[in-house]
């Protein structure tokens, strides 16, 4: 009988631009102050990609290129590269094509997913399944946003919440137990309305009334989507758990999405799991949808240990969720 192959996360590796937009500087922009936005999200500041032509794809190379170098692999040996994105540099070509070139990554191919706040969880599932059925060797799972790019800066529900980042993660094959052990992921289209940039796309095309009627942007209705995500981020980690007959003691890490403090803080708390075992990096660079779970594994890399177990869950717009399981596959370097 032939050992099971399972995908591992082999490297980590994230970017985010040098500046950083502060509470205060959003003082200057809507009716809001450092302390509302802070005890209400736990957001400090975040990060902002500047510049003409500067899109999602940047972050993305900068994070790989940096993967590379940081696992000594060669682009040529990549096999294929996933990017899980909602602001993709352009409709097509696929934002991943782009990074690809600009890599090396010649023999490669690649594909965007779009599953908002998931995607990273979805794009690793995907990637994990082509190394499990011993297809591919390597592959690079990249969540990337520029979240700038769709934020209204008179809308102070949502420009206080979301900045711009990458993260990117190398998975390799291994028969031992370790890597991504178990996922759960899923979705409810009825929850469209209360998270979703309404224009721009194939049923509303962009048209000066679009414009002028700022709906180009994200949009959110906060208590909905607040509920609906503790409620679901919740339920999928315990019965991710639950599957893998893990109890909070188990789990080493949960590394949650990065929307909002207290999204986090009643999702852990309703998992039974401490504070000091939830990864957190929200108050430096807010909500970068596809970036938060990489960019956490990334500022944390250095206290993970082999073996540890670690619980990602997400939600996001569409509504889109999910929880996966992972046995962390090497000691700090």
């Amino acid at each position: 009988m032939m050992d099971k192959i399972r995908a591992m996360v082999t490297g980590i590796q994230g970017y985010v631009p040098e500046y950083r937009l502060t509470n205060k500087e959003l003082e200057t922009l809507v009716d809001t102050n450092d302390e509302w936005i802070y005890t209400r999200t736990g957001i400090k500041e975040r990060r902002i990609l500047k510049g003409e032509n500067q899109g999602t794809s940047v972050m993305g190379v900068e994070a790989i290129k940096g993967l590379l170098a940081k696992t000594n692999t060669d682009p040529m040996d990549i096999d294929l590269i996933i990017c899980a994105t909602v602001t993709p540099d352009m409709p097509f070509p696929a934002t991943a094509n782009i990074i690809a070139d600009k890599v090396g990554a010649k023999k490669s191919f690649s594909f965007d997913i779009s599953a908002a706040c998931s995607g990273f969880l979805y794009a690793l599932q995907i990637g994990s399944q082509f190394i499990q059925t011993g297809q591919h060797k390597k592959v690079i799972v990249v969540g990337a946003d520029k979240m700038s790019s769709i934020v209204n800066y008179e809308d102070r529900t949502t420009c206080i919440l979301f900045g711009d980042g990458a993260g990117a993660v190398l998975l390799e094959p291994t028969t031992e137990e370790f890597g991504i052990m178990d996922a759960l992921l899923h979705s409810d289209g009825s929850g469209a309305p209360y998270l979703n940039m309404k224009a721009g796309g194939s049923m509303k095309p962009a048209t000066h009334e679009t414009v002028d009627a700022r709906e180009h942007f994200a949009a959110q209705e906060g208590s909905t989507v607040f509920k609906f995500a503790v409620t679901n981020m919740a339920d999928v980690s315990a019965a991710v758990m639950e599957r893998n007959n893990l109890t909070s003691d188990d789990v080493a890490w949960l590394v949650p999405h990065q929307a909002n403090k207290r999204i986090i803080d009643a999702t852990s708390s309703r998992m039974g799991i401490g504070s000091d075992k939830v990864m957190m990096n929200i108050e430096k660079y807010g909500n970068t949808t596809a970036a938060t779970l990489p960019l956490c594994l990334w500022d944390y890399e250095s206290q993970l240990k082999k073996g540890d177990n670690l619980i990602l869950a997400a939600f996001g717009g569409g509504f889109t969720w999910g929880a996966i399981y992972m046995k962390w596959g090497y000691d700090p370097k």
